[in-house]
């Protein structure tokens, strides 16, 4: 019942059986604060919905970030296909380990620049460093790999 819900939440089968595993996981770490007011079922579905709720703000972050990012690539790159995705996999591929773990925690993951300090253990100030280099090289990167062999060719 639970992967049901998230998967029609999300609409992708890898996604909600994340989402139903952070539900268990919740759910078994907050089992004390369960009043038993309700059926246990309709607790779980309440922390499967709300954090499927907090993914799709998630998402809907990401993809505001990509656009923004996009917009900023050449011309021949705005539009998204399976080709460019490989390629800007590639690119991230070669950006330094530091770098990478910032694009793809506050990218990819959704983190805050707190968050992905945290997580990185180091400032907000290096995390925003990290991602300004990292962009920067991207750019590069995926410019490089249009002249050299990119999607018109």
């Amino acid at each position: 019942m639970i992967h049901s819900l998230c998967y029609r939440m999300t609409g992708s089968l890898a996604d909600a059986e994340d989402l139903v595993q952070e539900t268990f996981l919740h759910a078994y770490r907050n089992a004390g604060s369960f009043r038993g007011e309700a059926k246990v079922s309709s607790w779980l579905y309440r922390i499967a919905v709300n954090l499927c709720l907090n993914w799709q703000k998630g998402q809907q972050r990401r993809e505001r970030l990509l656009r923004a990012w996009s917009n900023e690539l050449p011309e021949g790159f705005r539009s998204v296909d399976n080709s460019r995705a490989q390629q800007v996999q590639a690119a991230l591929l070669k950006l330094h380990p530091k770098q990478r773990a910032a694009v793809v925690l506050t990218i990819y993951d959704g983190l805050s620049h707190a968050e992905a300090a945290h997580a990185l253990g180091c400032s907000e100030t290096t995390v925003s460093w990290r991602l300004f280099a990292a962009r920067r090289k991207l750019k590069a990167l995926l410019k490089e790999s249009h002249v050299h062999g990119g999607p018109d060719e």
